[in-house]
């Protein structure tokens, strides 16, 4: 019986070995504590670049008074609404608004663009409600993931992580620890690299991702964390198939 105890256990840490092992280069975060808490203090806030695409709506109570510095395509005919125009923001970092002519607004917020042209159609306009969105806010996610691509984002603030998870997710062949991002500024490329099975990632500068980035996830070499899965995989089973095998066959004779 003390041989067949002794199986049992060989076989218990043959399993606990090989269902961990692979698991060390794929698990995010691996330093964050049970029940830790992270505060963010990221105070990341999206910014105008050179070609990006811009809507902008003004109102007032007077909708004849606003009517001038909002921008329509086409006749309102048939229960068509026409379509309100897009501001591109062009190589010098400006729009070209009705009435008030070039604003540079690269650089801002939209939180400060309201601002900016507030100050401006105040000669012409009481307390106006202006909303401003990016129109062409978009993240590229290559290399190994599940499904590469261009993806719009809806709003003005997305994560690493949501754009991992827009893509499928890194697959097991994909480096965790040395992502990639591609950061445009007015045609200068910077690249930064990530490190996501650590929790300090939360405030690297490229946690929250801008319109335009680039997301690489590089691959292992060869695949060598699949093919290493599958081979640890493998000759797990047929261990732990040999010691089953040898334990039922003393259990039997006992």
């Amino acid at each position: 019986m003390n041989s067949t105890f002794r199986l049992t256990c060989v076989v218990f840490l043959a399993l606990l070995f090989y269902s961990c092992g692979p698991q060390k280069g794929v698990v995010y975060f691996q330093d964050a504590s049970q029940f830790e808490t992270l505060v963010d203090d990221n105070t990341f806030t999206t910014k105008f670049k050179v070609d990006d695409l811009i809507s902008i709506n003004v109102s007032t109570l007077d909708p004849e008074a606003s009517a001038p510095f909002n921008l329509f395509r086409g006749a309102e005919e048939g229960g068509f609404r026409p379509e309100q125009v897009n501001y591109l923001v062009d190589k010098n970092g400006e729009i070209d608004f009705p009435v008030i002519g070039k604003v540079k607004i690269v650089g801002l917020s939209p939180a400060e663009t309201q601002e900016l042209l507030r100050e401006k159609l105040a000669d012409y306009l009481k307390n106006p409600i202006i909303n401003i969105r990016i129109r062409n806010f978009t993240v590229t996610v290559l290399g190994a993931v599940s499904r590469p691509g261009t993806y719009t984002v809806n709003g003005e603030q997305i994560t690493i992580m949501e754009a991992l998870g827009l893509a499928g997710d890194i697959s097991i062949k994909g480096r965790r620890d040395n992502v990639m991002v591609i950061r445009d500024f007015d045609g200068t490329k910077v690249y930064n690299r990530i490190n996501l099975n650590r929790k300090d990632a939360l405030k690297s500068p490229v946690y929250y991702l801008t319109q335009n980035d680039v997301v690489y996830v590089e691959p292992n070499k060869s695949g060598k964390t699949e093919s290493s899965f599958d081979q640890r995989t493998s000759v797990a089973v047929s261990i732990i198939s040999l010691l089953i095998t040898s334990t039922v066959v003393l259990i039997t004779r006992n």
